[in-house]
């Protein structure tokens, strides 16, 4: 009942009146399907990806290079779909540390987040040992809750591995950084998440200070 309140006058998840995933069908199963059916499903994949604005790598204006582990995949050799949670996670918290000045300690930090919400749609795997291109962008800065737009983009299918440097990983990646052309620049996979930020002593939402508002506002979509 509490997580309840705490998530009214908190924006909806994008793209919440299609939140089912979109699964790339494996090739037997398309022989299943009546020939007409096959080309609708098809022709439907298809326009989705040119439609859905939210797969653009222009949509964000914050990227992390994200080195995948051999225990991020599954028994079919892609990265496993928890494991995406967790990539969405680091870039966000990242960003947080990095640019908006978040403690990360109880001791010394007036406020915490909680995420309060999560979604993800896979529209083609990753695996091991491919580097992806982790992306954020802010849809909403409210009093005390964020809303999160994000996005994973694969490296461009070349022989050569995206050059990620020390500087990279420590920094991240803003819009317009040539580095940004060693990926796709469609999605393999878009998500979105809230986070509440609270008191510590009191669980109870907390107003977002002024340096940490600026901070997240950067990040704000054109629309």
């Amino acid at each position: 009942m509490a997580m309840r309140r705490l998530l009214r006058n908190i924006c909806l998840p994008w793209n919440h009146r299609n939140s089912d995933a979109a699964i790339t069908m494996i090739p037997w199963a398309w022989r299943l399907l009546p020939r007409n059916a096959a080309r609708s499903v098809s022709t439907s994949s298809a326009n989705q990806r040119a439609e859905d604005p939210h797969r653009q790598l222009e949509a964000y204006g914050y990227f992390l290079p994200i080195q995948t582990r051999w225990q991020d995949n599954d028994q079919n050799s892609h990265v496993n779909n928890a494991v995406y949670y967790s990539y969405f996670d680091t870039v966000i918290s990242h960003y947080l540390i990095r640019y908006c000045g978040l403690k990360t300690s109880l001791l010394t930090s007036p406020q915490v987040g909680f995420m309060v919400t999560n979604q993800c749609k896979f529209h083609t795997p990753i695996s091991f040992p491919q580097t992806p291109l982790a992306a954020l962008a802010v849809e909403k800065v409210g009093r005390s809750s964020v809303c999160y737009r994000l996005a994973l983009f694969p490296p461009k299918p070349t022989k050569e591995l995206p050059s990620v440097n020390h500087h990279d990983l420590i920094d991240g990646l803003f819009a317009g950084h040539p580095k940004l052309a060693q990926f796709d620049t469609l999605a393999c996979t878009t998500g979105s998440s809230v986070h509440v930020f609270v008191n510590p002593a009191t669980n109870k939402p907390e107003n977002l200070p002024e340096d940490f508002r600026r901070g997240l506002q950067k990040l704000m979509s054109p629309a």
